[in-house]
């Protein structure tokens, strides 16, 4: 390294407290945390010069095994760094690029190397507008990567990925959590999904949140729940099944379904006759132990089947985002803030970061460092 060459101070600091815990002794690895969006200490953010200054000196470091980079300025020059060192660095199984204002050509590089890397499981790449072209490169990777667990390709603006993403999970064996939110994803491409997951029995988390979901789309949702039983988690916020998707859903969990632990249908413009029926699939469904509504249409007869849900212990106030309270004799519900990724985009400036009722989806199929 060239004397010229100016360290960012949050590096140096972040560098500093590692060298620190790595002379203790450790006997699990560490995690280094430079996001850029940190707001309890000062950030400088992470550059592509920077990355490549952490690359060579993580590249022989024994003790670091996850990477937080997210919202920092790595840009397609510093995923060729990221590329470097993840074909150097064989700890490393946790990396969170998220929002880094990487392309297509960039997207299209780290792909490609997950090619040959058999370490790596937990991978962000939510917000980096990679587009169909970086996302086709992910799609022909995963038919190959035999290590990955959890991929997230949320609001990377792909919008022909179905096809293709359908085509990997008939051939991927080992990815168990799949993040698919903003890609204007309608009925046709949920199905060719479902399609694929008749031959799937790996994954265990599927997230089509942000999408543009109808009642039609859970007619091929709930067959795959009749058969399935890996699926655990399924986030459906902000689509609009309404009360004919939501009465599909209830029909195969009352009757069929014994595999899924938690269900999401945050705004989906459903209304009582639709939101009841999913508490009536909880009676006889004792699997089903998360469920989350806000953002839908309560009647009185709403809140009163989520109010008994939870009064009898069916329902642990934790394990849903709703709590009942009582006015003049009737009941309503009231917005808590617990769901499957509240910390998706952003983790709390006090209290605890990751606590299980507000991402409860990373605690029911936990795969490596999530947050």
């Amino acid at each position: 390294m060239e004397k010229s060459q100016k360290i960012n101070p949050f590096l140096l600091h972040i560098l500093h407290e590692v060298d620190e815990e790595s002379k203790k002794g450790l006997e699990k690895g560490i995690t280094l945390n430079l996001s850029g969006n940190n707001r309890l200490i000062p950030v400088e953010r992470v550059t592509s010069e920077d990355f490549w200054i952490l690359s060579r000196i993580l590249k022989k470091n024994p003790y670091v095994n996850g990477l937080d980079v997210r919202y920092n300025l790595l840009k397609d020059v510093g995923a060729y760094y990221v590329v470097k060192l993840l074909q150097k660095q064989h700890n490393l199984i946790y990396l969170n690029l998220m929002f880094n204002d990487i392309g297509p050509e960039g997207g299209e590089l780290i792909a490609k190397a997950l090619h040959k890397n058999t370490t790596l499981k937990y991978l962000r790449m939510t917000g980096n507008k990679i587009e169909n072209k970086g996302g086709m490169f992910f799609a022909a990777m995963l038919q190959i990567n035999s290590s990955l667990e959890t991929l997230d390709l949320g609001d990377c603006d792909l919008e022909e990925s179905t096809v293709h993403i359908g085509h990997m999970l008939k051939e991927n064996h080992c990815l168990v959590e799949l993040h698919m939110c903003k890609h204007n994803m309608k009925n046709c491409g949920l199905k060719q999904l479902c399609d694929a997951l008749y031959l799937n029995s790996n994954l265990r988390y599927l997230d089509v949140s942000c999408n543009r979901i109808t009642c039609d789309g859970m007619v091929f949702l709930a067959d795959v729940l009749r058969s399935s039983t890996t699926l655990e988690v399924i986030d459906l916020s902000f689509n609009r099944i309404e009360n004919a998707g939501a009465s599909y859903l209830s029909k195969t969990l009352s009757s069929h379904n014994r595999s899924l632990k938690a269900l999401s249908v945050v705004s989906n413009n459903i209304e009582g006759e639709g939101l009841v029926a999913l508490s009536q699939s909880m009676k006889t469904n004792t699997t089903l132990s998360h469920i989350y509504i806000w953002g839908n249409k309560f009647d009185e007869a709403t809140c009163v089947a989520y109010s008994d849900l939870i009064d009898t212990g069916r329902l642990k106030p934790d394990s849903t985002d709703v709590e009942p309270f009582v006015v003049d004799g009737h009941v309503y519900l009231a917005e808590v803030s617990n769901g499957l990724k509240k910390h998706y985009y952003w983790t709390p400036a006090y209290g605890e970061a990751y606590n299980h009722s507000s991402n409860a989806g990373f605690a029911l199929v936990p795969v490596g460092q999530h947050l």
